[in-house]
């Protein structure tokens, strides 16, 4: 499979560097290509320099057109138009621009001859919104797909996983994510108020798409989840605090067997960590068995960890 990365910002970069740290890994993926408009000695010095996930242990050099890493060559290209490039032979477009939410941008590399797109993100251009672990079914033969948000990813097979073993009747989430790159670092006009402020300085109460996305990736408990969001000043590592209304009651050791056995994009820890601890974590999810909750009324309380960036990137 021939894979074209467009756009090489977080998510671009986390994408390369799973796959260029452990090809063996993705057997028969080869990423041919990446386009983004920085100058290609930009995009080598922070795929190299990582604030987050520390230097590249490999090596990365310019060669002409081409991006170097581990001594594979990967043709680097700059334009704002991915049309405009010729494709033809790529399998998959790898659409990690953040703004192809609408046709003209998520179609751009099928205009320039790739069979298929995969965007790293909410689209409404987008065929079928699949997570891995949720509802892996219900991707065929489409050629515009959405690998849904990162908070998507975590909550939709946990969520899938509580609703097969116990019926999920409604509930609540809370995602404490660490802050993006759509907040500023000093306090400026915003839309939103709350997300006009520092982001490294204030916890910061806003949304999520993650419930509405959870409705379309599980539309079988459709309307019974909400969400929300607390931005918090971490540069990576987020977590779902989930409490659910089931319709069998269950034990906190029986849900916490569940997740042991789940395997998969679920992961667990015995362990009293923190966030900085799951760092580079590739599961979608590592679910906390310390902080599973039961109440006497019958609410299920469940927390779990996600690397909102290294996890993502290795479910693309």
């Amino acid at each position: 499979m021939r894979v074209f990365i467009n756009g090489f910002g977080r998510i671009g970069r986390s994408v390369l560097r799973a796959w260029a740290a452990n090809p063996a890994q993705w057997p028969g993926l080869d990423v041919v290509g990446v386009n983004d408009i920085a100058p290609p000695e930009m995009c080598a010095h922070l795929f190299e320099y990582d604030s987050v996930f520390g230097p590249w242990r490999g090596t990365v050099a310019l060669d002409g057109g081409a991006l170097v890493v581990n001594g594979r060559a990967i043709a680097l290209h700059q334009s704002a138009d991915l049309s405009g490039l010729d494709l033809r032979g790529v399998d998959v477009v790898m659409e990690c621009t953040g703004r192809a939410d609408c046709d003209d941008v998520a179609k751009g590399g099928l205009r320039g001859g790739a069979r298929r797109v995969l965007i790293s993100g909410p689209s409404q251009a987008a065929e079928v919104t699949v997570v891995l672990g949720a509802n892996d079914d219900s991707l065929t033969n489409q050629t515009l797909v959405s690998n849904a948000s990162c908070t998507t990813n975590a909550l939709a097979p946990l969520v899938r996983l509580i609703h097969r073993e116990w019926g999920v009747v409604t509930g609540s989430m809370t995602t404490i994510h660490c802050y993006t790159g759509s907040q500023p670092t000093v306090d400026a006009p915003a839309a939103d108020y709350a997300r006009s402020r520092a982001a490294a300085l204030s916890m910061v109460p806003t949304t999520t798409s993650a419930s509405r996305l959870l409705d379309r990736v599980l539309p079988e408990i459709s309307g019974r989840i909400e969400g929300s969001a607390v931005r918090v000043p971490v540069a990576s590592v987020s977590c779902v605090d989930l409490v659910v209304m089931t319709e069998r009651r269950m034990t906190v050791p029986q849900v916490n067997a569940a997740f042991h056995a789940a395997g998969g994009v679920i992961g667990v820890t015995d362990r009293a960590l923190v966030s900085t601890d799951l760092r580079a974590r590739p599961e979608s999810i590592v679910m906390a068995m310390p902080e599973t909750r039961l109440t006497a009324g019958g609410l299920l309380r469940v927390f779990g960890w996600y690397d909102n960036e290294w996890g993502f990137s290795n479910r693309m």
